[in-house]
């Protein structure tokens, strides 16, 4: 808010003022005075209180005019009101002016006030109601402390014929789905906040004006005007900078509604600024004259990935002519939880089957509501069309990135986008914890995430990213070597890495045991004619060498997680993988690849591996049951190998999972 104003003074003349409630309004009796004036006395009305500040100090003045002062350069008076005006210039102040030995004024100049309120109002205390002139809405700040004001990106559809979000036009035509007063579009949801412009005037000639700080991040909307309908008029954003009220006299409260039209992103923090000013008319041909501005602040809420530890809604899976088993055994899965599955039939995917790699759901929240938002990748396979169509909603919201000149690869799917569960590193805590995404080795100059969805990532500050090295990987996802699952506990998760040390550490104690001839691929027609068995892979001098390069690669990026994470090896728990290097030199897993399962709460759905069969049990099930369900975690091995294994992919890689957000609010985390 500007608290501080300059009005003139001039001997023997009237000079009008207005005077907005909450600020200090200033003026110079010496400059004002007469030639041959030396002291002046002050007179005022009861509800003016007037100081005299000399040298930094301040004396306040009593009503009767009976005390004089001496006129000196450093001489000011500070003017205050606590209460709006009756009528326009009801209000003043005299300034008697006296000659050294005087004892009549040889002149004066009066201050005729008008005293009003106004003022710019949101819900800077983050309760989910608009509060009175908060002295700290015209900043932001983090942390369980903070104040400011929360503005949700428009990005959901409550129009349904409309083609895209709500926020890619101006028209608004709804509130339905709003909280409280805080709402795009109504009653119970929707993604606008209520802006409050309070004024109490008397007859006066001025013109609030509402000048906008958000450009094309922002939007501002009246509500209905019944010449238009039930549409809400668009006053201020996009190529609107600038508004002006008019006002008809008297006390008035105008209610607006704020859209934001940006996430953050490369170049744009979130934080938006939008201001009231008070424009006095002075007379025609001259330009108004601002003498008050009233500022808030808000910022654009971030959009937030959810990890595996947080309860799933809903399971997406997408139906393809040769799935059906594997979607049976999903089906069953999903019903041991407490979620819906979402089955995307052919006519939607047409032939696309990996769901995990074309979207990623996440969240956005502010304290009057919060709505899921469906991250949409640069991939554009068949299913791209999918998450615009059959996901984009009331109260379910959109965004994607897509670069402008940058190749898209295999790494800017959204197998390639993962998110730890909330970690501690070395203090530092991070609530909502830290985004995982797959990259080339460093100076390799290999496969890397587009730019665009990278800088979009990092902007949200809330889950700071951590680039891992997945280019070893023929298809490069960070999914094919880790994931997360939950258990009680302090630490709440344990990370699961794939391990080919883990795999011939296994194979080895079998042989020992004497079952070197068990044989992998069991009852897989062409696969196990093969006869591959335990003694085979052991003896492959080119796998084993193949292996000990990709734990490397593996190694390399454990690392970088117990660092980055905070997590030590009490934290990891290696389940058994093997690779096999195709033409290109990259890794390719050799049986399904158990660590890209589908995380349902405590329930697992595990890849089948078909390992080698011992005493008619597979022995990586039997090993991987003994290392997991002592956590209280339930393991379902999931065929895929038809249907996903031969296309390079799993279980994971096949399925998609809303979840529940989290019940911390990621305005109270400091970034």
């Amino acid at each position: 808010m500007q608290r501080e104003r300059t009005v003139r003074l001039q001997y023997g003349s009237r000079v009008e003022a207005v005077y907005v409630l909450g600020t200090h309004l200033w003026t110079d009796v010496y400059s004002a005075a007469p030639a041959e004036a030396h002291t002046f006395s002050l007179k005022h009305s009861e509800r003016v209180r007037v100081e005299v500040v000399r040298d930094g100090q301040a004396e306040e003045v009593a009503t009767n005019g009976k005390q004089r002062w001496l006129l000196s350069p450093s001489t000011t008076l500070r003017v205050t009101m606590s209460q709006a005006s009756t009528e326009a210039s009801s209000d003043k102040v005299t300034v008697n002016y006296y000659e050294e030995e005087g004892s009549m004024p040889i002149d004066q100049a009066g201050l005729f006030l008008t005293a009003i309120e106004i003022s710019l109002d949101v819900d800077a205390d983050r309760d989910g109601v608009v509060e009175k002139n908060n002295p700290r809405k015209a900043s932001w700040t983090w942390g369980p402390e903070g104040q400011g004001a929360i503005l949700l990106v428009n990005c959901d559809r409550d129009t349904p014929w409309l083609p895209k979000e709500d926020l890619s036009d101006n028209k608004v035509y709804s509130k339905e789905g709003t909280s409280g007063p805080c709402a795009r579009g109504g009653g119970q949801g929707g993604a606008m906040q209520t802006l409050v412009c309070t004024a109490i005037l008397s007859p006066a000639p001025l013109t609030p004006a509402l000048p906008g700080g958000g450009g094309d991040l922002t939007s501002a909307l009246l509500p209905p005007d019944p010449f238009f309908g039930q549409r809400y008029v668009h006053i201020l954003g996009r190529q609107k900078l600038y508004h002006v009220v008019k006002y008809t006299g008297g006390s008035a409260e105008l209610l607006f509604f704020v859209e934001g039209l940006r996430f953050p992103d490369e170049g744009f923090p979130g934080l938006v600024s939008i201001h009231v000013s008070l424009l006095e008319y002075m007379a025609e041909e001259i330009p108004l004259t601002p003498i008050f501005t009233d500022t808030v602040v808000f910022r654009i809420a971030p959009w937030i990935m959810t990890p595996n530890i947080l309860p799933p809604l809903s399971v997406f899976v997408c139906c393809m002519k040769d799935n059906y088993l594997f979607l049976k055994e999903v089906k069953n899965l999903v019903e041991k939880t407490n979620c819906e599955l979402k089955v995307c039939f052919q006519y939607v995917n047409r032939g696309d089957r990996w769901i995990q790699d074309e979207v990623e759901f996440g969240y956005i929240e502010a304290p009057h509501k919060g709505f899921p938002v469906v991250l949409d990748s640069p991939r554009d396979g068949y299913l791209k069309d999918y998450p615009m169509k059959q996901l984009l909603g009331p109260d379910f919201g959109y965004v994607t990135r897509e670069p402008l000149y940058e190749p898209v690869t295999s790494l800017d799917s959204f197998g390639n986008l993962e998110v730890s569960p909330p970690v501690t590193v070395n203090g530092k805590t991070y609530p909502l914890g830290r985004i995982l995404i797959g990259s080339s080795f460093p100076l390799s100059g290999g496969r890397r995430m587009t730019k665009v969805v990278r800088d979009f990532l990092q902007a949200q500050q809330v889950q700071a990213p951590v680039e891992l090295y997945s280019d070893w990987l023929t298809v490069g996802h960070v999914d094919e070597f880790m994931t997360f699952v939950p258990i009680p506990g302090t630490k709440q998760f344990r990370m699961l890495m794939a391990s080919t040390s883990a795999c011939y550490k296994l194979f080895r104690e079998k042989q020992r045991e004497g079952h070197g001839e068990a044989i992998m691929f069991k009852g897989l027609g062409g696969m196990s004619s093969k006869r591959i068995t335990i003694n085979k892979i052991l003896s492959s001098e080119s796998l084993v060498q193949e292996n000990q390069y990709f734990q490397r690669c593996l190694d390399w990026n454990r690392d970088i997680l117990k660092k980055e994470l905070g997590l030590t090896e009490k934290d990891i728990i290696d389940l058994p993988a093997l690779f096999k290097m195709d033409e290109r030199r990259q890794a390719r897993a050799y049986f399904p690849n158990m660590v890209n399962m589908i995380v349902l709460d405590k329930d697992l759905g595990i890849p089948k591996p078909f390992g080698p069969q011992v005493e008619d049990v597979c022995c990586l099930e039997t090993h991987v049951r003994s290392l997991l369900e002592p956590l209280g975690l339930c393991c379902t091995f999931v065929d895929d190998i038809s249907a996903y294994h031969k296309f390079l992919g799993e279980v994971h890689c096949g399925t998609n999972v809303r979840r529940k957000p989290f019940t911390f609010k990621w305005w109270h985390m400091v970034p």
